[in-house]
């Protein structure tokens, strides 16, 4: 099996995350007019505790395999890295059958005692078989990412978008007539549906995989392999106990870390909806608002996060294999590289969100009252998309206890700011706006404190200052455009023309700040050959 190299990685998840990106706004934008903004909030209130379940159960597992897997690949185990998938496949399946029996149990109490509106029930119930669908698939997806062969995650998670969107759709419209309640729970069973599917095509992929290597590994050396890996085999069974400690040592922190974040968002749509109902706001009203907030500003404003994603996966293995020769100066160029990619590329899109919020909102949702959120939340956007290259470099660096005790401090000054915030009338929803602000940009800062001091790394001011110069100029030239150069009367023809013209004048002033140069866009297909 051929792997990429970090930046083929990349660009190959990069892909794929902009094209998930892109079919997920078609139910972003449609499951609104179906459903509504209370509907969409019944929805997002049930998922933060899939969110949950889903950390518990696979959390630091994938991250711990692609990095173990990626360091047996280094050494010219492959049998090593089967064992590994075995085990971690073992531990997840059993914790995702223990866990959708818990769900089972508790569905009913966490709808009426824990959340404030009892309609959630249909969604919590529609949503417990996913969890035992995405331990399978999240493990097979850290497999192959330690062997460096990002195509199966790719191809899966973009099958699993369409199936996703189809039936997401489908099943709401379907379900709509018996109430909001149970047109919500079509939604969020469409979701299940696309995780079968994206299940079934990793799985597929992996069968093609291995017939592949078979019939490339020399017949002695197949022979060897299939008698260290056949369980009878005193040596195989010695093998997975170390396998276990060290899938548990690698992945506990990092579960934990991402728990705390797991639980910061399910302890933000509870405590979010309370303090706007303690700032007089009605139950319907309430779950409406965050429904704007977590289903249409929120996943708009992720959207150019897709780079970051895929820098952040591709760095793991790349690190954890350069961290293991002590390679110094390609951990330096790495993170160089990641930094700088999320920071040039998010620029122009957090610059199209601020100036263009009200045209932006209007037209993919038909409701421009968002649009005030998004416009607060876009300055601050760049935080966001630099902050998952710098987690990512933590826990490949083995240093996940730094990004969980970071993580936990961004959570609990965010929770005590919507409780101090949200709960005032005059602030409301923006209360809890305000609260995940200053969650994103206290977190993102102490992730960079603690990569910079662990590999003393020298960070380049000169391209912050040239990116935020280079919005400045973008933003003045799209709002001028979009204002004074009228050239048709549709909006959304008037709004392509004025980003397209936004987005040339960044990239003009990128190439003439040595932000993007001629070898990053060689790197590119396409564009390598025409150059």
């Amino acid at each position: 099996m051929r792997k990429q190299s970090f930046i083929q990685g990349t660009l190959i998840l990069l892909a794929a995350g902009i094209i998930n990106r892109m079919l997920g706004f078609i139910p972003r934008i449609a499951l609104p007019r179906i459903i509504g903004a209370e509907g969409v909030g019944l929805y997002q209130l049930a998922y933060p505790f899939f969110i949950v379940l889903a950390t518990v159960i696979t959390g630091g597992l994938p991250l711990a395999i692609a990095k173990m897997v990626a360091e047996a690949e280094g050494e010219n185990r492959p049998e090593k890295s089967r064992q590994i998938l075995r085990t971690g496949l073992t531990l997840s399946v059993g914790l995702g059958i223990f866990f959708t029996i818990v769900a089972l149990v508790s569905a009913s109490w966490v709808s009426n005692v824990i959340l404030t509106d009892h309609r959630v029930y249909y969604t919590f119930i529609a949503m417990i078989p996913m969890i035992g669908i995405v331990a399978v698939s999240a493990i097979y997806r850290g497999y192959f990412q330690g062997r460096q062969n990002m195509i199966p995650s790719a191809l899966s998670s973009v099958f699993e978008s369409i199936v996703r969107i189809f039936f997401m759709l489908w099943f709401s419209w379907l379900l709509l007539p018996k109430g909001i309640a149970f047109a919500a729970a079509g939604a969020m069973l469409g979701v299940t549906v696309g995780e079968i599917g994206g299940m079934l095509a990793i799985l597929w992929q992996y069968y093609v995989i291995t017939k592949k290597d078979k019939k490339t590994t020399p017949i002695l050396e197949q022979q060897t392999i299939e008698k260290e890996v056949i369980p009878p085999d005193p040596d195989a069974v010695q093998l997975t106990s170390p396998i276990l400690r060290r899938l548990l040592g690698v992945s506990i922190p990092v579960t934990a870390s991402r728990l705390v974040g797991s639980f910061s968002y399910l302890l933000e749509s509870i405590i979010t909806v309370r303090s706007l109902a303690l700032a007089g706001i009605a139950t319907a009203a309430a779950t409406a608002q965050y429904g704007s907030l977590q289903g249409m500003v929120i996943p708009l404003l992720l959207l150019p996060g897709a780079l970051t994603s895929s820098l952040a996966v591709s760095l793991v293995p790349s690190l954890s294999e350069a961290a293991a020769r002590k390679d110094l100066p390609t951990i330096h160029k790495r993170m160089h590289q990641a930094l700088r990619l999320a920071l040039v590329t998010g620029a122009p899109f957090a610059v199209l969100m601020y100036v263009l919020a009200v045209p932006l909102c209007n037209l993919l949702y038909g409701n421009p009252d968002t649009a005030p959120m998004l416009k607060l939340m876009a300055p601050f956007a760049l935080f966001i998309y630099v902050q998952a290259p710098l987690q990512a470099a933590l826990q490949a660096m083995d240093r996940p206890g730094r990004a969980l005790i970071n993580t936990l401090i961004g959570a609990v000054v965010k929770i005590i700011l919507i409780v101090i915030l949200a709960s005032q009338p005059e602030y409301g929803i923006y209360g809890a706006i305000i609260a995940i602000i200053v969650n994103s940009v206290l977190v993102t800062l102490l992730h960079g404190y603690s990569v910079v001091s662990l590999i003393s790394l020298s960070l380049r001011i000169t391209d912050t200052i040239k990116t935020l110069c280079a919005m400045i100029i973008m933003g003045a030239g799209v709002r001028y455009v979009y204002i004074s150069i009228p050239i048709a009367e549709a909006q959304w023809i008037q709004f392509l023309f004025a980003s397209a013209v936004g987005m040339a004048l960044y990239f003009g002033l990128s190439l003439l700040a040595g932000l993007i140069s001629l070898r990053d866009l060689d790197r590119l297909p396409f564009i390598k050959r025409w150059l």
